[in-house]
């Protein structure tokens, strides 16, 4: 058989892995490897073990910093799913690039000021100091399964896609994956974590760069990417319908997801532990600023490359012709049909999709030793402890995490979209938004509930691929459909918007009933500096410090 293509009965492709791509895959993951042995043999005759492991001694650089920041937040899921969302659904979620602007000038203006002032290493630190040790475990407890949930989940959509379209073993290649990242956390702390983050987001920008150019060069131009897009209705950015069940508009996507992409960046450990890695809250501004930069630049490349698939494949859709299970895998199919002539394309690519997944995984791990650590053991040991003690402690909760990840990973099961997700709130408000949904996903999957896509065509296709379709169209327009329950039908972006508001009702409303917290010299620190200058009236300062309180430990607990 051909290395490089194997024919179907119709005629139609199926792309494998040539010696060059596999070359390159596994270079990328023997460098992220060799990064992890070096930061451990360069930090063996450290003094503070602890906080050189988790905190890079606070002496981290801006560089790798702000590239771990930008790797932590997209995720081989993104990469995956952002091209799918605009060909399967138009343009209108790229407006997200406006929210997560205002998200990182939130986190240098009112979040890290505050973690900075207190010297805390974990973001749920906080919790204990202006609540108590109870609230601080429900964080801790709630971003722990959160982390659990996702990082399975973006190890195994990639190594999926990639199975279905090329070939490559799901197992082999999810278990490949998760026993490299897992070796260079357990070794190199975070210093390992955030320099190979920084080299898998070069690759990752790479891969994606050389995809949406060589991608618009064979469809011919720009110009013929946009008119093809804008044809079909696809160039959307200003859907101004305030109805909440509307699954993107731009209400949803900039004011729903900024609360979304709040909670996940401005108090998520993963994120916060990063920024304070950083001596000062200057050098941490600089790496948030370099963040945004970098997200708003791959965000939109993703998901200019979804306008680039489309048009390539504008009069012959892979999906309606049943190449293809879902249109989640049009991205690594559109790539293998490019791989013929580009050798080294295919590897390229996976590895940037996988350096994705690999600085999620390497994040969370290093980020839930330290939470699992500092919030659930060291409280409860009696006397002091050595530094290497502490040490091997940690990496041990990295190697059991990660074998937990690894087991999960093959108990994932059928996946309802990449960009959806079941996000939750905090104490009261989880439980409302897990059952929101769940419910809307259960509809979801029963055909209950079912978003507008754009026109497709199979003008185009050969005449082979055209009988794969059947009466598909007939049977989903003579279905008849019970219109779901409300919450059901409101738009995922909004469910921490539901979670976030909850908790401070409900919280404004126990404190009303069992009496204001009276505040302490000192308290001044737990809040942000926009607002201590009104702390001097004890009258302003009761009203006014408990809807702040309990919008941090809503943003908190309502975290993704």
């Amino acid at each position: 058989m051909d290395p490089t293509t194997d024919r179907d009965a119709d005629g139609s492709a199926q792309r494998s892995f040539e010696p060059i791509d596999c070359a390159v895959f596994a270079g990328m993951l023997g460098i992220s490897a060799i990064v992890g042995v070096y930061q451990a043999y360069k930090s063996r005759k450290t003094t503070d073990a602890v906080r050189e492991y988790l905190m890079g001694g606070q002496k981290m650089d801006i560089f790798p910093i702000s590239m771990s920041l930008i790797a932590s937040y997209i995720s081989g899921i993104a990469i995956l799913g952002l091209p799918a969302e605009m060909y399967v659904y138009g343009t209108q979620f790229w407006c997200v690039i406006i929210s997560d602007s205002f998200v990182s000038l939130t986190m240098a203006v009112v979040y890290l000021p505050v973690f900075y002032d207190l010297g805390i290493t974990s973001s749920y630190e906080y919790l204990n100091l202006r609540f108590n040790n109870v609230v601080r475990l429900t964080g801790t407890v709630i971003f722990l399964i959160k982390m659990l949930l996702y990082i399975p989940l973006v190890i195994y959509v990639p190594a999926l896609a990639f199975n279905q379209v090329t070939g490559m073993n799901l197992h082999a290649t999810a278990l490949m994956v998760c026993a490299v990242c897992i070796f260079y956390t357990t070794l190199g702390g975070l210093k390992a974590v955030v320099w190979t983050d920084a080299i898998q987001t070069v690759v990752m920008f790479g891969g994606v760069v050389v995809v949406a150019v060589l991608g618009t060069l064979r469809v011919g131009g720009i110009e013929r990417v946009w008119e093809r897009n804008r044809d079909t209705g696809r160039i959307e950015f200003f859907e101004m319908n305030p109805d909440p069940t509307v699954r993107h508009t731009f209400w949803t996507v900039v004011v729903g997801g900024y609360l979304n992409w709040l909670a996940s960046c401005s108090v998520n450990q993963a994120m916060v532990q990063r920024c304070l890695s950083m001596p000062n809250l200057k050098k941490a501004n600089a790496t948030i600023a370099i963040m945004a930069i970098g997200i708003i630049t791959i965000v939109s490349l993703s998901c200019y490359t979804g306008l680039v698939i489309f048009a390539a494949f504008h009069d012959c859709d892979p999906v309606t012709t049943k190449q293809l299970r879902k249109a989640d895998q049009l991205l690594p199919y559109f790539v293998m049909e490019m791989a013929g002539s580009i050798p080294g394309l295919p590897g390229l690519f996976v590895a940037g999709v996988f350096s994705a997944a690999l600085s999620t995984m390497s994040t969370g791990l290093n980020s839930m030793s330290g939470v699992i650590y500092g919030d659930m053991i060291k409280p409860w040991l009696r006397g002091p402890v050595s530094e290497a003690t502490a040490s091997r402690t940690i990496k041990a909760i990295v190697v059991a995490i990660g074998a937990v990840c690894v087991a999960l990973v093959f108990l994932v099961e059928k996946l309802t979209g990449l960009i959806q997700g079941a996000l939750v709130g905090g104490l009261v408000s989880l439980n409302l938004v897990a059952w929101i949904s769940f419910g809307t996903q259960a509809a979801i999957s029963t055909g209950k509930i079912n978003f507008p896509v754009k026109p497709v065509s199979v003008d185009g296709c050969p005449d082979a691929l055209k009988t794969r379709i059947g009466n598909l169209t007939l049977v989903i327009e003579t279905v008849t459909r019970e219109e779901p329950f409300f919450l059901y039908r409101v738009s995922y972006l909004w469910y921490t918007w539901i979670g976030f508001l909850t908790a401070i009702l409900l919280g404004l409303l126990v404190s009303w009933i069992t009496g204001a917290n009276v505040r302490k010299p000192g308290d001044e620190k737990l809040y942000t500096p926009l607002i201590r200058g009104f702390l001097s009236s004890d009258l302003v300062a009761t009203s006014r410090q408990e809807t702040v309180e309990l919008a941090k430990i809503g943003t908190v607990l309502s975290s993704p």
